[in-house]
């Protein structure tokens, strides 16, 4: 079993959000109970990888992704990232053939065969875009170069999460679909992308005191928020502290504090309707650490 004086390895993603998250525990706020943390910082879809070969001992993670780590990873009933009614936004330099107020029907007809940048298979935001389109023809492309993608004409839409769901006007682009929303108004609940995992091998225990400690920071920087943004803003990508505070408001909230029964509801409607599409590989029992 770890010793309180052991490091454990924390990857999350250099986002505002997710600094915020972690600004208490960053910046020695709160109580770690003698446990120490490293703090690694990588794009989501490199965390994904990791977590299926079981590298870090706690990790932000895409709900898809946790699908396929189930034999070592539980999920900790905070750090959830959702989007309640907005999400993942594909966009394009143009709609043309959309018409005013299109079905949801005319859209996905008009997405259908064209080439979509995509931030990685076990992301959640593609998880999203197969339940509602269906096949897709995708390529893989670094989120903060899809922008780009579309723009040179390397895809026709780009599948943007983070901040860019707040920039993409600034590029000239135009939404075609928010897969938050579509969920929203699909199931009445928000869509769950993207959650903290930590490894089955360390006790039970221990998980359980790791689990105290992230929520406190992640209270701690609700608490304090002005602080906590502030913290953030090295890695707000593009945007001045408003902006920057806006999208951390979205995304950490009281259903980062705990789930909750409606984060736990959208997460097991969630993986259930990708295993029901044959997307993952398997029904999905959640565990989460007590």
């Amino acid at each position: 079993m770890p010793r309180p004086t052991e490091i454990f390895t924390l990857g999350h993603s250099p986002d505002p959000d997710d600094a915020f998250m972690f600004y208490a525990l960053a910046e020695n706020k709160i109580d770690t109970h003698g446990y120490r943390f490293e703090h690694i910082l990588q794009d989501i879809e490199t965390l994904n990888q990791r977590a299926t070969r079981g590298e870090l001992h706690i990790s932000a993670i895409s709900i898809h992704a946790y699908s396929y780590v189930l034999d070592k990873y539980a999920l900790l009933p905070c750090g959830a990232s959702m989007g309640d009614g907005y999400g993942p936004l594909l966009v394009s330099k143009s709609n043309e053939g959309l018409g005013a107020n299109p079905r949801f029907s005319e859209v996905r007809d008009w997405i259908r065969g064209k080439k979509i940048a995509i931030p990685g298979t076990m992301t959640s935001a593609y998880l999203a875009l197969r339940l509602a389109i269906g096949e897709c023809n995708t390529i893989v492309v670094p989120f903060d170069r899809i922008f780009d993608a579309v723009k040179k004409g390397d895809a026709d839409l780009g599948l943007i999460i983070h901040e860019g769901q707040l920039t993409y006007e600034r590029e000239n682009l135009v939404p075609i679909l928010d897969l938050g929303e579509w969920w929203k108004i699909k199931t009445g609940l928000p869509l769950p992308l993207g959650g903290n995992v930590i490894r089955k091998d360390i006790a039970p225990a221990v998980r359980s005191e790791l689990n105290v400690i992230l929520r406190e920071s992640i209270r701690y920087g609700l608490e304090h928020r002005a602080a906590g943004v502030a913290h953030a803003m090295p890695l707000a990508r593009d945007m001045d502290t408003t902006l920057a505070d806006k999208f951390i408001g979205m995304y950490v909230n009281d259903l980062t504090l705990d789930y909750g029964e409606t984060g736990r509801r959208a997460i097991h409607e969630f993986l259930a309707a990708a295993s029901e599409a044959g997307i993952i590989p398997a029904p999905v029992e959640l565990e989460f650490v007590q």
